[in-house]
């Protein structure tokens, strides 16, 4: 199917904009509806390392996860659960490992949910297994693989189709590691687009045929990297002004998911989706403060303000003094998604929104363009020139800019290593042509000769 391009906001204002509340929601699973009116915990785990050795020791791992942390969410009384699983890369490999994987934790949730009453639902994570040694092979023998991965948890239970899509990184890393600005809005804007076209449009087929849901992807590959690259307030290896430029460009790449059929929830690692679903009103799952167990970020509380589900990230199963790990995170969850529910029930949602925000928004230039106000800016930039990819990369990285020229005006707080970054990006992004075929043929001929693994092959070209 032919992507649909999003050309205007789903929101008539950023102040529309705040959590558990979408203009679109989404029906999934056992009794649950997201974006509804209500947040959602969504939990994200990983099996111990010694259980990948067999199918069968996978699976158990799978169901004590499982039942661990349906038994905590019923115990502590808490009325809905999301149950992520990211596929180590056996599942996604072996195909009816994660079918086997995901009948038996629907077979769990159901009985909770036929027992208790507690609404659920599973999402599964399909691997991006698409390469073959140092080279990614997008389009190559692996791809049927990818998709009967997709298929086959589809058919076995899980109710949330995703994935962490790796389109463009074979350039992105030669690119973050020069500062290369025109590099880096080649990789994720463009290949990265044309990329997620080609696997959305055939996941999103799947999700119609096997009646589930077609849920999102993240820029975990790329913009992800840029921020743990950049690190915190004492790391120099990359400007964060460049980690959020990453950002802004990866909004409207991820967002070609949503142009070729997804739905939502957008996946939790994904902090473009506030972006995103300001552009398309549709249900976003947000990490922040609670997935310092997998890492750390410089916006904890901001990128709460207008989640609709709420994920810890992803947590090995152990154990803890309070309980196994996924015991533990799903109560700290869920316990946030209590309080956000009952600021919507009281009508004080846009106050906890704010307090949220403002707790953030000063700390680092990555939460200043990702507070909602902002991030809504960026999305009316990606929308302005909505139908040509190149451009509304572009245009976002010169907003992300922009945004971070007005906040250093203020109270935003720049170093100088930080204010020449910005500078030289805006420098860079002013030099580039406004014609798309011109910036991709130019790009073709630099990369294919500077980056050995870009086989242009993978896109098409």
């Amino acid at each position: 199917m032919a992507a649909k391009r999003f050309t205007k906001m789903a929101y008539a204002n950023a102040d529309e904009m705040t959590f558990g509340v979408s203009k679109h929601p989404v029906k999934a699973g056992l009794g649950l509806e997201i974006g509804a009116g209500y947040t959602i915990p969504e939990v994200n785990y990983a099996p111990r390392p010694e259980a990948g050795a067999s199918k069968e020791k996978l699976v158990k791992e799978y169901e004590r996860i499982t039942t661990d942390i349906m038994a905590r969410m019923v115990q502590v009384g808490f009325p809905a659960v999301i149950l992520e699983t990211e596929h180590v890369q056996q599942m996604s490999n072996n195909p009816s490992w994660g079918a086997e994987v995901a009948h038996a934790q629907k077979t769990i949730m159901e009985e909770y949910h036929d027992e208790y009453g507690i609404k659920c639902a599973l999402r599964h994570t399909i691997g991006d297994i698409r390469e073959n040694r140092d080279f990614l092979q997008l389009r190559g023998d692996k791809y049927s693989v990818f998709l009967e991965a997709f298929e086959e948890c589809a058919k076995a239970g899980a109710d949330l189709l995703s994935v962490e899509s790796m389109g463009g990184k074979e350039v992105f890393d030669y690119a973050v590691l020069r500062n290369d600005i025109a590099g880096m809005l080649y990789a994720i804007g463009c290949l990265g687009s044309i990329d997620m076209e080609l696997i959305w449009s055939d996941i999103s087929a799947i999700a119609k045929k096997t009646g589930t849901v077609s849920a999102g992807d993240t820029d975990c590959a790329q913009a992800n990297t840029a921020m743990f690259i950049g690190g915190g307030l004492l790391d120099k290896n990359l400007a964060h002004t460049l980690a959020i430029l990453a950002r802004a460009i990866s909004a409207p790449r991820s967002l070609v998911a949503y142009e070729c059929g997804a739905v939502g929830p957008g996946k939790d690692c994904g902090y473009e989706n506030v972006i995103i679903k300001a552009i398309t009103g549709m249900p976003m799952t947000q990490e922040g403060k609670t997935s310092t167990c997998a890492h750390s970020d410089v916006m904890g509380n901001l990128i709460m303000q207008c989640c609709d589900c709420w994920s810890n990230e992803s947590v090995e199963y152990h154990g803890e003094f309070g309980g196994t790990t996924v015991q533990c995170w799903s109560e700290s969850l869920a316990y946030d998604c209590a309080l956000m529910n009952t600021a919507l029930e009281t009508k004080n949602d846009k106050v906890l929104r704010d307090l949220l925000m403002l707790s953030d928004r000063y700390r680092d230039p990555q939460a200043y363009v990702l507070a909602y106000d902002n991030a809504y800016k960026v999305g009316q930039a990606i929308v302005k020139d909505g139908e040509n990819i190149y451009l509304r990369a572009k245009n976002a990285a010169i907003a992300c800019c922009d945004i971070v020229s007005e906040g250093a005006a203020g109270k935003l707080e720049l170093s100088r290593f930080e204010t020449k970054a910005l500078a030289d990006a805006r420098a860079s992004l002013d030099s580039l042509t406004d014609d798309m075929d011109k910036f991709m043929d130019d790009c073709l001929t630099k990369y294919k000769s500077e980056v050995k693994v870009f086989l242009p092959e993978n896109y098409g070209f």
